[in-house]
């Protein structure tokens, strides 16, 4: 207790506060471990709880009163945070999906979403920031999961509960909602090898994203399930627009070995690829087959229609607003894996013509 006492007087001082990550290290547990257990949240076992609970005697972390003050307090609001350019959420059925399984699950529970965008992903912590200080929010969903993700740390410090949508199963510290990419994959490559293609090619999304990386060893994976030659496999990485999608596509078929069969990370980048082929006087399927990993009406009104995987966002986001519900109750951190996307073979696909190489 005297050191405890000693410490507080530090801090008094002008020295800095004890920091959960400071409880962590001393504790050697994770800092999500440590937000639960100082915040009397579940998610830890009692050990683990008393460990961090003595760390923070030893180091004399004290809780920040303002904050823990207005910890009774419900906004009965769910806040997301996006960050893409509103050009592209436009056009991407994905956010629309996603945004109406959010809304559905809220609406069952008379809790509001608050709606947010922003050019960079470190301005996401910054209206975390401001929510939690205001108590605007009870939990946060995200979406387009980083590779090195800051948001997740500044979570766990803030102590604000938190679902993925998408993100890598078994993730510390949230709720988690992710789609088998790996089915998928071998779908589309499986459906693809099966019409004789052996030149696939691969426009993706941004390669920072999570899943991005996550379709990347996926599709390698149905590759080599497949028996196909990996290099002869490419990837252009975009920012989901149709203008990048375009440039991709153009890329693709304009070099020495063009691919027979090109799949397209949306939608919306792979209707714009058939304006491409049509520029530069191919036909789609006869010269190179299409293929979307997100089916949409877009897909079934372009002519050829697009051959597409049907997803299923707005369920996905509807699991995850429900897994966050469920944290802000009480209740312990969830992870689901959806099953693969159904593939639809449609007009933009064909088996490979004969005397082309493949």
């Amino acid at each position: 207790m005297a050191a405890a006492a000693k410490d507080t007087g530090a801090e008094a001082a002008g020295q800095a506060r004890v920091t959960i990550r400071q409880v962590a290290v001393h504790a050697g547990v994770s800092e999500a471990a440590v937000s639960y257990a100082l915040n009397n949240r579940p998610g830890v076992s009692e050990q683990t709880r008393a460990r961090v609970l003595a760390a923070a005697r030893d180091l004399g972390w004290a809780p920040n009163i303002a904050a823990r003050s207005l910890g009774t307090a419900r906004a009965n609001a769910v806040g997301l945070v996006l960050v893409r350019p509103p050009r592209v959420m436009i056009v991407d059925s994905w956010f629309t999906q996603m945004l109406s399984g959010v809304e559905a699950e809220l609406n069952r529970n008379d809790i509001a979403l608050v709606l947010h965008l922003v050019d960079r992903i470190d301005d996401t912590i910054d209206v975390y920031r401001k929510w939690w200080a205001g108590r605007h929010v009870d939990g946060v969903i995200l979406t387009d999961l980083r590779k090195d993700d800051p948001r997740l740390d500044a979570l766990v410090e803030i102590g604000l509960p938190a679902a993925v949508i998408g993100g890598k199963p078994g993730l510390v510290g949230c709720s988690t909602v992710d789609a088998d990419v790996s089915g998928t994959a071998r779908a589309i490559v499986g459906y693809l090898r099966a019409l004789g293609h052996r030149t696939i090619a691969r426009v993706a999304g941004t390669e920072e994203l999570f899943h991005t990386g996550q379709r990347d060893a996926a599709y390698l994976d149905a590759l080599d399930h497949s028996g196909l030659d990996r290099s002869r496999y490419r990837v252009v990485y975009t920012n989901y627009s149709a203008v990048d999608g375009m440039r991709a596509m153009r890329e693709l078929m304009s070099g020495a070995e063009p691919p027979t069969a090109v799949v397209f990370d949306n939608d919306v980048m792979a209707a714009a690829s058939l304006k491409v082929a049509h520029e530069m006087g191919l036909a789609v399927p006869e010269d190179v087959s299409v293929v979307a990993w997100d089916d949409s009406d877009l897909c079934q009104i372009t002519v050829p229609a697009i051959t597409a995987v049907q997803q299923t966002p707005a369920h996905q986001a509807e699991l995850a607003a429900r897994a966050l519900l469920a944290t802000i109750n009480g209740g312990e951190i969830s992870h689901v894996t959806m099953q693969p996307g159904i593939l639809t073979a449609r007009q933009s696909t064909r088996p490979l013509r004969a005397g082309r190489s493949a």
